[in-house]
């Protein structure tokens, strides 16, 4: 249980007095398009996290395929392609109500990652979307993003969580398998129930 007395922090310049100035390499490095270092990291990417706000909250997702899925049009353009997934569609719902997203990109074995800030639309133009075809699928959707903010972070949090480190990866039966944890999270499924859901998912494959 919390305590009653917590301290909050409630105003921007108390937030900024209790650390030190940031330097003008922070301050200063943000692009309102994207330059040959942001393409490089694209090109090299498998991996992003999505973050969009709607009007019952902010909602945060992975994305993921083959280094560069993330077509980049131009300077001031992706294109995410949306691949066969759970249908929650949070984060489409989302945009529709309000078009802000952030996007955070990861290279394996690379520190640093790349953010990008900006805006995003729906399409099925399959003028944009059958070049971004795997396996004979093309993407039904997928999301135009115009780029506002593109700005490298510096390496401490990878640093610090040691993530690309494979001797740290965890033995994944120390936890229960994804049909086990779901079938506790979800009121009412049995395991059998569950189990049949998981094997119609990969019926559908990754694409």
């Amino acid at each position: 249980m919390l305590p009653d007395d917590i301290s909050f922090v409630t105003d921007e310049a108390s937030l900024r007095a209790m650390h030190l100035a940031p330097m003008s390499r922070a301050t200063d490095k943000v692009l309102t398009r994207l330059d040959q270092h942001c393409r490089g990291i694209l090109a090299l990417s498998p991996f992003c996290v999505i973050s969009t706000q709607g009007p019952d909250g902010a909602d945060v997702s992975p994305r993921g395929d083959p280094p560069g899925f993330v077509a980049v049009l131009d300077d001031n353009h992706l294109l995410l392609p949306d691949r066969v997934g759970n249908n929650r569609l949070d984060n489409f719902a989302n945009l529709l109500a309000n078009p802000a997203i952030g996007m955070l990109f990861l290279v394996p074995g690379m520190g640093e990652t790349l953010r990008i800030n900006g805006t995003a639309r729906i399409t099925d133009d399959p003028r944009l979307l059958e070049p971004l075809t795997v396996q004979r699928r093309a993407p039904k959707i997928g999301l135009l993003i115009e780029v506002k903010e593109a700005f490298l972070h510096c390496s401490k949090a990878l640093v610090r969580s040691d993530l690309w480190n494979p001797e740290k990866r965890i033995d994944r039966a120390v936890l229960p398998s994804y049909t086990q944890m779901l079938t506790d999270h979800v009121a009412g499924i049995t395991l059998e129930e569950s189990e049949r859901q998981a094997q119609v998912m990969a019926e559908r494959g990754l694409y």
